[in-house]
């Protein structure tokens, strides 16, 4: 037995009798025209909610109305994923747009995607910004209040989905919109809980078995290991499966297999 089969069943052990539920979220719909980044059908037989590609990173009508479709065949919950107008830099450039904007952009990328919910026979469900917008909006109290601004512009009863501690979430609470926290499997965590930045070494973890052990370690004690090598705190209702990256589909298997196996409920929060 290897040290990290160890540790899971270590963790099993000790939470049998825990009730522990958690999501699984993907980023889905991450095309554009004839491109297609992520294996959006097979990730939808996987997860139990999509964060749809809503045009400003990734995505465009057709492409948004299909995964719409996919979804609300499978059952998965429909979500937004928000982002800064961006589709040259997928979303992860820094930019700097004004608050009144940036809401009225949120609003309109929620609108788009609602169409094609309804129409599917789904609903829009919640909204989680992606990118440079989700990692700006941890601390950047100006840009998360336009995000909140722009999602009770559209539906002032949507969740919002985004990292444990952060800004965007104290502000969603404040406005009465339901806060979910979320977690990455795939990324480094800071010891403050935050990401570790992508152009930096390390930041995003490759080794599969790692990522699967760190899944099971998420979901059952709420706890990580920090790039650092400190264990930290990272408690999380939804665990994203990132769907851009090499052996996605397999992966994704591989986390909710593991995952159920350790007696983890899978179910969307919303």
């Amino acid at each position: 037995m290897t040290a990290s089969t160890k540790t899971a069943s270590t963790l099993t052990a000790n939470t049998k009798t825990a009730s522990a539920a958690i999501d699984l979220n993907a980023d889905l719909g991450e095309g554009f025209g004839r491109w297609r980044l992520t294996d959006d059908e097979q990730l939808l037989s996987v997860v139990t909610s999509a964060n749809v590609a809503c045009g400003f990173h990734a995505g465009d009508a057709a492409t948004m109305r299909r995964v719409c479709e996919q979804a609300a065949e499978r059952g998965v919950t429909i979500g937004a994923q928000v982002s800064y107008r961006d589709l040259a830099g997928f979303g992860r450039r820094a930019m700097e747009v004004p608050p009144a904007e940036l809401a009225a952009e949120v609003a309109y990328q929620i609108g788009a995607l609602e169409v094609f919910a309804r129409a599917a026979g789904s609903r829009m469900a919640y909204v989680k910004p992606h990118g440079a917008l989700y990692n700006r909006v941890v601390h950047d109290e100006e840009q998360a209040r336009a995000v909140i601004d722009g999602v009770r512009l559209a539906d002032a009863s949507l969740p919002v989905l985004g990292l444990p501690g952060s800004r965007l979430l104290a502000l969603a609470a404040e406005a009465g919109l339901p806060a979910v926290t979320e977690a990455f499997a795939d990324r480094a965590y800071t010891d403050e809980g935050t990401l570790v930045p992508r152009g930096r070494d390390g930041a995003v973890v490759t080794d599969p078995d790692a990522v699967v052990e760190r899944s099971v370690s998420l979901a059952l004690s709420g706890s990580v290991i920090a790039h650092s090598g400190a264990r930290i705190g990272v408690r999380a209702r939804s665990l994203c499966l990132h769907g851009d990256t090499p052996g996605a589909v397999g992966l994704a298997r591989r986390v909710r297999e593991r995952l159920v196996a350790a007696g983890v409920r899978l179910a969307a929060f919303a």
